[in-house]
């Protein structure tokens, strides 16, 4: 990379062009339309998660009503939605919003580095399109690039993998050539991407093998939401919509309670569904029985029944094993068993990384993100104009998106009103903490260590409840755990001040 000496410069840098940031900047071109705004993404097109992964029948595992933006009403009769679809609501946003001159493709963020006496963030981009390395000012981050990480998936280390002569895949880096007609294939997971797989494979695959160590709860949802449809096509696209949220809300957030605190019955209730739409003598307990409780991880939804459907049909089957090697023909199990395949698909999981693996320093010292702890689910302790976009891991990602943003454009109101133009969150050195994200994936639990952590009460808590957030984050914006700063309370004026919209 060349460095370049040009450094541009806006009032807030937002990370990621995917439904995170797409958000954010439309929340602050409404309420904040006087500050400059850029939106850097490290990938040539806008959409993230839904433009990068490309493996057949990839769809939501929420309902659209309440994964959609609450500004933007979800006007398409499928409700468990396909990415193209997703995919055409976000880019409707971005044209209706105007947000299109504000996103900078090929920006990967490389670091940033906080300066008090500016109260600005310096931020290091390389332009992977011209080789270049750039810098842009900006006085707030606003990083809502998720927390996966883009550029790999995760993989295990199989014994014998070399040995196999046909294809292994990854679903993170599909081929768009790969040809699976008339053959044989083995989707390693139990995951949400793993049940996606198996009906989209089984429909032109010779067969379909989904090989599982650890079952999954799964669990039917209609594709079409029929009561939204008709609330929409009776009251209209807005207020069917808007009503249509708050029922699958609480929904949801009846469903998880419902799990969490009688999880025996609950269990019994997803075997019995499973049970009946499964064939006659399938071993239920054996492949769909998992050993945790419901929601200790995520469920995995199958629309309208698929996976059930593509089982009782013949065209796929599960087994639950684990893998004692590759072999050159397939998979030899540690029962002996030996599953033959043309193509092996390592549906194994994904690789966690905050803030795009960028590195972050304050006044010139490293900021180390096990050592902070999250602040309303928005900022970190000892980041100064730093917010961050992280959604719920047990209901859908964009509700608390939404509410973060509201939060978001709140507090710099607040900060005009009062002259400021840095914030800080100061949590107690001594105060108990626990992992930032209390959820039993394993791409979760292999990350934990790198991640910041989250206290045991409000408002240091990383809430998993909308309605628990909506009283967190729609209360008063400021409070002891903030500190404000202002040019007055600086020796040296922050510079430079705020422009034009980009």
């Amino acid at each position: 990379m060349t460095t370049s000496t040009t450094t541009d410069t806006v009032d807030v840098l937002i990370v990621g062009a995917g439904i995170s940031g797409i958000g954010a900047a439309r929340y602050l071109t409404v309420e904040h339309p006087e500050r400059s705004l850029a939106i850097v993404e490290a990938r040539a097109v806008s959409g993230g998660t839904w433009d990068l992964f490309r493996y057949p029948g990839i769809r939501s595992d929420s309902d659209l009503h309440t994964f959609g933006y609450d500004f933007k009403p979800w006007r398409d009769k499928q409700a468990i939605a396909d990415a193209p679809r997703i995919l055409d609501y976000l880019h409707e946003t971005i044209d209706e919003n105007g947000l299109t001159d504000k996103i900078r493709y090929h920006h990967r963020v490389v670091s940033a580095a906080w300066s008090s006496e500016t109260a600005r963030w310096l931020v290091d981009i390389d332009r992977d399109d011209t080789g270049e390395r750039i810098q842009i000012s900006a006085n707030w981050i606003f990083c809502g690039s998720g927390y996966y990480r883009y550029d790999e998936g995760y993989t295990p280390e199989f014994e014998g993998r070399e040995s196999f002569t046909g294809q292994i895949v990854h679903p993170q880096h599909w081929p768009e050539d790969l040809d699976y007609t008339g053959k044989k294939v083995v989707v390693i997971g139990s995951g949400a991407t793993a049940v996606t797989l198996i009906p989209a494979l089984a429909a032109d695959a010779a067969h379909v093998t989904m090989l599982q160590r650890t079952p999954s709860y799964v669990i039917p949802l209609p594709r079409e939401d029929a009561i939204a449809n008709a609330l929409k096509r009776y009251l209209g696209d807005e207020r069917g919509y808007a009503i249509t949220r708050w029922k699958n809300i609480a929904i949801q957030r009846i469903n998880y309670e419902f799990c969490q605190h009688f999880p025996k019955l609950a269990r019994k209730l997803i075997r019995k569904v499973n049970a009946d739409r499964l064939p006659e003598g399938f071993p239920v307990d054996t492949h769909f029985n998992p050993p945790y409780n419901p929601w200790d991880q995520r469920l995995c939804v199958v629309p309208d029944g698929d996976l059930y459907r593509t089982i009782r049909h013949g065209d796929a089957d599960v087994v639950t094993d684990r893998i004692a090697t590759f072999t050159e023909k397939g998979i030899l199990l540690e029962s002996g068993t030996e599953l033959e395949a043309d193509i092996i698909v390592t549906a194994t999981g994904l690789n966690l990384q905050l803030f795009g693996g960028m590195d972050l320093t304050v006044d010139g010292a490293p900021v180390s993100f096990p050592d902070t702890v999250a602040y309303r689910g928005i900022m970190l302790s000892g980041l100064p104009n730093f917010a961050l976009a992280v959604g719920y891991t047990n209901s859908s990602w964009t509700l608390k998106i939404g509410l973060l943003c509201q939060y978001f454009c709140r507090l710099l109101t607040y900060m005009d009103a009062h002259g400021y133009d840095a914030v800080r969150a100061e949590a107690d050195p001594g105060m108990e903490t626990r992992p930032l994200l209390d959820f039993g994936a394993g791409y979760v639990q292999r990350s934990l260590s790198k991640l910041p952590r989250q206290g045991t009460e409000a408002p240091w808590t990383m809430a998993m409840s909308y309605y628990s957030d909506r009283r967190q984050l729609r209360g008063d914006v400021a409070d002891e755990h903030l500190h404000f700063e202002g040019p007055r309370t600086r020796s040296v004026t922050p510079s430079p001040s705020r422009r034009a919209a980009v």
